[in-house]
């Protein structure tokens, strides 16, 4: 088990929670992720680590309410406990040798796996520019974050509510044909985003990195459930990554495997609601 201690509400969607787990603190690399359960009933559900404290002994975690077990995590507190808190899981991202200068791309809550790398790079002495994208002025998450941990930031909005209006897919287009020279590209955020920053970097033979979440189970590759397909080889998101080579990610059957159980994560969380009344009305009686 481990504590929460801190929390924080980015946006009416998105939390992070710091938690104490000195052993995870003390190897933590940038890319490494995490699963966790939130009680005995929970399932087994990956997050990225979105920043560790070696000397606090604790880890950052950043989600998006989109499921039942983020749900349930989002209605814990500081004080409170999560059940299971496993890792470092799956590899730290790992860059060409003589990288200079990195341009690392987020999309929405994919900006809180975003900012561990940038911050990473930037330590290295790296020369950092971000692009961060959202929907939306009211979804944009760790602005200041991001501003103390590179060189250049921009940020887009799809509506031109905050900062440049478009994708992040156009500026990075128009940052590379304005002869900026990246040795490497990373881009972490839905994959469809990641497909079309792939689909932009490819032309200009720039390495581009993509951090993928997949179906995971346990998390040691045993299941099965991560499995990607990447330059025709299947790959296991859970130890050969998370990261791969963007310009080699089959992102099509990736998506078509994410959507399999949409059917059975509804029903589990009518499930849930009819437990929690049945619990209710026990206590009442």
């Amino acid at each position: 088990m481990v504590k929460i201690v801190r929390k924080k509400v980015l946006n009416p969607s998105v939390t992070l929670m710091e938690v104490e787990a000195p052993l995870i603190a003390k190897k933590a690399q940038a890319g490494q992720f995490i699963i966790l359960r939130v009680d005995e009933y929970g399932e087994r559900t990956p997050l990225t680590i979105a920043d560790y404290d070696r000397e606090k002994g604790t880890v950052t975690i950043i989600f998006q309410k989109v499921g039942l077990t983020t749900e349930l995590l989002g209605d814990l507190n500081e004080g409170d406990y999560i059940k299971d808190f496993v890792g470092p899981l799956g590899l730290p991202t790992e860059l060409p040798e003589g990288t200079k200068r990195v341009c690392v791309v987020g999309g929405g809550v994919g900006c809180a796996i975003a900012y561990p790398q940038a911050k990473s790079l930037h330590a290295q002495g790296i020369q950092v520019d971000v692009i961060a994208g959202f929907r939306s002025k009211d979804i944009v998450i760790l602005e200041e974050e991001f501003k103390a941990a590179c060189d250049n930031l921009y940020l887009t909005t799809d509506d031109g509510s905050y900062g440049e209006k478009g994708f992040v897919t156009d500026k990075l287009k128009s940052l590379i044909e304005a002869g900026n020279q990246y040795d490497a590209v990373i881009a972490i955020g839905p994959i469809i985003m990641m497909k079309f920053v792939s689909a932009v970097t490819k032309p200009f033979g720039i390495k581009t990195i993509v951090s993928l979440n997949p179906i995971m189970i346990d998390g040691t590759g045993m299941c099965g459930g991560c499995r990607v397909t990447v330059g025709g080889k299947m790959k296991f998101a859970c130890v050969d990554g998370p990261d791969f080579d963007g310009h080699e990610v089959d992102f099509d059957e990736l998506m078509s495997r994410n959507t399999v159980y949409r059917g059975e994560e509804a029903e589990e969380k009518e499930r849930h609601a009819c437990r929690m009344e049945q619990l209710a009305h026990q206590m009442i009686q």
